[in-house]
Parts: structure tokens; C-alpha cells; sequence
């Protein structure tokens, strides 16, 4: 999982009209406390892992997927979470979510085995897709105008802090209390924001379009076959039949998605139409390869330095530290940047210089220094995703026509959970080793990423215009 929120999590919905709130603190506070949840959730399970592994005597593939069994439901689900909040209430939908994620912490924290950390690992990700996107787009109802901007502005902003907090934050916890207790620090956040939503949020919600049932299944049970195939291959090593028959699975439920999306037109949940943009397809694939590159290090890394370099949880978790914190720093600037100059070179040369800091991993030992051989790949990397993570959200939404930013916006958003879902499902071929043999694996997957990092800033530079407007 992406240790700050992804790209398009910033982006603002769709243009509503609205005669503001009564109570527009309250309901700025809820909206964060309730992301919140997801985006330290998402960051704090990487430090942990090692510690869970030891509990259950887990695998490879187990440690996978105690964070794909959240990514994947999160992938699936959060446009058709989007959609539901609109047809049934976004308050409604928001209070639902975090009580889900709530129950699900708890189910986590007290889990006796790990098929029931799986399971609730799952809850917590269904609970996250509808209460993420359900939290921005009732900002949008509540506000407008420049209070609409500085509302956005604030909800990405702590959703950054959080990012940016959650690793050091779980790896003390860890240490300390013990790994369980990552999970319970949910429940008093949780309860707040409810008590806040249910007094301060007002409902809104339209009920016009019904909901795309059959593609969210169809998307969902596809990205499950497939993450659990590459899972499979990544863990043992050997393309076997079961491999085989969940890459045709996922590749055919696939093609059923598209079918159905295709036959629904713009009542789809993904509607086709938006990839007749040569731009919104190059953003996807950049998209997918960028956040895929870091979601495979944002889990890698920690676990390096913890089983090869004897990191305490809360060390590896300050190791990580530089890296949102730079992001936060630099993202207005490039902001700014963006606005003068077009999208297309912020988010040729940001991939550029993160394929650098991918590169310069190769020289990471975790039994050497930090500050010479870790701390360096991690500045340049953080520079290089702050150049692309604020025009990338701007790209995607000139990319479309207005009444479909919303949807490019969340579907961008779950682009970029995708890509770091399949790269923690192939991670498996690096974290089922031990002692050189992980070192020089990570050093590989190093490179992968920066090779991935370099093609996302290629796509950038093909299929985006020079113009101002992307």
C-alpha cells in the first residue's frame, strides 16, 4: 500500500450546487478523521509484517496478502463505493463505512489465526472504499468556491500527515505494545467521527443512476484471481496449472467487465468512452507503473531493513519517514509549477528522477549505514513523486470533459491502489528469501521499479500536450 494518498484522492468531485452547512467545521473534521483511518491503515501494516509472519508462522504468500486482502476490495470497490454514496446518501455511506472499518479493526487486532486477519483485513478494505471517496465528495456538497479549495486543500493535507505519520507510529507500537495494538488505535477514531458525522454531516445523495452491480462484481472477482495467481508464482516460484488457471480466470472476468461496462455506455461505472482521450490512457498507464514501482518498495523496504538489517519495527518505520515529508513539502510548489507550465514535463522529468532513486537502491544495505546507502534513494525518490503527484491529479481531470471528472478522478485513484496491489502480489519472489539472497533479490526488484518508474515518464511524454491544459 502507498505510504500518502494517491494522486486523484486529492482531486475534487464534480460540480454540485450547494447552500453550504451549518456546521462546516464539524463536518471538515469528520470527513478527515474518517479518511484518516484509511490512509494510516495503509502505512502502518508494512512495519508490522515481520512480527505478524513470526505469529502465525506465516508464508510468503501469507504476508502478501495480509495487505492485498485489503488492497484488493479498496481496488475494486471504491468507484462503486463513490456511486452508492450518491444513490443511497454519502452520509450515510461514510457513517457505514468507518463502522464496517471499525468492527474490522477489531476483528484484526483479536484475530486467533490468520484466515480470520484475512478476513477482516477484507472487511476493512470494503469499509474503506465506502467511506473514502463518500468523505471528498461531501466536502464538495458542503462547500463551495474558494472555502471548497481550502476544505480539499486540508482534507489532503492531513491525509498526507497521516501517510507520513502511520510507519513510525506503527513501528513503536509494534515495538512496545505488539502488532495487534496497530489495529485498535482505529476504534477511538472511529467512534468520534461517527458521533461527529451523525450530528454535524448533512445528507446528500441524488438516486438517479442505479448501481453497476455487475461490473463492480465482475472487476472485483477479476483482480482477486489475478493477484492470487501472480501471489501464487511470486511465493513458490513455478508457473504451475493453479497459476495458470487463475491468470485465465482473471484475464476472462476481465474481458466480462469490459463487456458489461461497454453494453451499460455511460451508466457505467467505468465508462469506455473516457479512454477515447489519448491523454487519460497515457495517465492510467503512468499511473499504474508509478504507484506500482513504490507500492512494491513501500513494503519491500521496511521488511529489508527489519529481517536482514536487525531494524527494530520502529526503526524501519523512521526510515521511511523523509519520504512523505518531502512529498508534503514540495507538492505545492509543483503545484504551482503545474499551473504555469502544463503537466507534461512535471510528469516526465518527477518519473525521471524517481527511476534515479529506484536506481540508486542497488547501493542499499540494510546492515551498512542509512544516512550513505538508504536515506539518499529516498530523498530522490520523494522529489521525483512530488513532482508528479500534484499534476497528475490536475492532468487527469483536464483530460476528460467535465461531467466525467468525478468518475476519472476515482477511477485514477483506484488505478493507482491496483498497480501497488499487483506489485505487492509479485513481492512474494523477493520476501520468501533470507540473508544475501534477500539483499541481492531487493536490489533486482530495485531495478524493476526504477525500469517501471522510467516507462510511466515515456507515457507522460508520448501521449500528453505541451499545452497548459494537459
Amino acid at each position: 500500500m502507498t505510504a500518502l494518498p494517491a494522486p486523484c484522492d486529492h482531486a475534487p468531485p464534480p460540480e454540485r450546487s450547494s447552500g453550504g452547512t451549518a456546521h462546516p467545521r464539524l463536518t471538515l473534521a469528520a470527513t478527515i478523521l474518517a479518511s484518516s483511518l484509511a490512509f494510516i491503515d495503509g502505512s502502518v501494516v508494512n512495519v508490522a509484517l515481520p512480527s505478524i509472519g513470526r505469529s502465525y508462522a506465516a508464508s510468503a504468500a501469507d504476508l502478501q496478502w495480509t495487505i492485498n486482502a485489503y488492497l484488493l476490495p479498496l481496488s475494486a470497490l471504491l468507484l462503486m463505493g463513490g456511486a452508492a454514496g450518491d444513490h443511497f446518501g454519502r452520509r450515510r455511506m461514510l457513517i457505514g463505512g468507518i463502522a464496517i472499518f471499525a468492527l474490522a479493526s477489531v476483528g484484526c487486532a483479536v484475530a486467533p489465526g490468520l484466515s480470520v486477519l484475512l478476513a477482516a483485513r477484507g472487511l476493512q478494505g470494503i469499509g474503506a472504499a465506502m467511506l473514502m471517496p463518500n468523505s471528498l465528495a461531501i466536502l464538495g456538497n458542503a462547500f463551495s468556491g474558494e472555502a471548497r479549495g481550502r476544505a480539499i486543500g486540508s482534507w489532503a493535507a492531513t491525509g498526507a500527515i497521516a501517510s507520513a505519520v502511520g510507519p513510525p507510529l506503527g513501528g513503536w507500537l509494534v515495538q512496545a505494545i505488539g502488532w495487534r495494538s496497530i489495529f485498535l488505535i482505529n476504534v477511538p477514531v472511529a467512534l468520534v467521527a461517527i458521533g461527529i458525522a451523525s450530528r454535524a454531516v448533512e445528507e446528500s445523495a441524488s438516486g438517479e443512476q442505479p448501481l453497476d452491480w455487475a461490473g463492480a462484481t465482475l472487476a472485483t472477482f477479476a483482480l482477486g484471481a489475478l493477484t492470487w495467481a501472480l501471489t501464487l508464482w511470486s511465493s513458490h516460484h513455478v508457473a504451475d496449472t493453479a497459476v495458470w488457471i487463475g491468470v485465465i480466470a482473471g484475464l476472462g472476468l476481465g474481458a466480462g467487465f469490459l463487456f458489461v461496462e461497454h453494453r451499460r455506455g455511460d451508466r457505467a461505472m467505468m465508462p469506455l468512452s473516457l479512454f477515447g482521450s489519448r491523454a487519460f490512457v497515457g495517465l492510467t498507464l503512468l499511473t499504474f507503473l508509478l504507484y506500482g514501482a513504490l507500492g512494491g518498495l513501500l513494503v519491500l523496504l521496511p521488511y529489508l531493513l527489519i529481517v536482514a538489517g536487525d531494524y527494530s519495527p520502529l526503526q524501519a518505520g523512521m526510515a521511511l519517514l523523509p519520504f512523505p515529508l518531502v512529498i508534503g513539502a514540495a507538492s505545492r510548489l509543483m503545484g504551482k509549477t503545474t499551473q504555469r507550465i502544463g503537466p507534461r514535463w512535471p510528469l516526465t522529468l518527477g518519473p525521471l528522477v524517481t527511476a534515479l532513486g529506484f536506481a540508486l537502491l542497488i547501493r542499499a544495505e540494510p546492515t551498512g549505514s542509512y544516512w550513505t546507502s538508504v536515506l539518499p534513494a529516498m530523498l530522490v525518490i520523494a522529489v521525483g513523486m512530488a513532482g508528479a503527484v500534484a499534476p497528475l491529479t490536475t492532468a487527469v481531470l483536464s483530460s476528460v470533459d467535465e461531467r466525467h471528472t468525478g468518475t476519472a478522478s476515482g477511477f485514477n485513484s483506484a488505478i493507482a491502489r491496483t498497480g501497488g496491489l499487483i506489485a505487492t502480489a509479485l513481492a512474494g519472489a523477493v520476501i520468501a528469501l533470507s540473508g544475501a539472497a534477500l539483499v541481492s533479490a531487493f536490489h533486482v526488484a530495485a531495478l524493476v521499479g526504477a525500469a517501471l518508474a522510467g516507462a510511466s515518464a515515456v507515457a507522460a511524454f508520448l501521449t500528453l500536450d505541451s499545452t497548459r491544459d494537459g
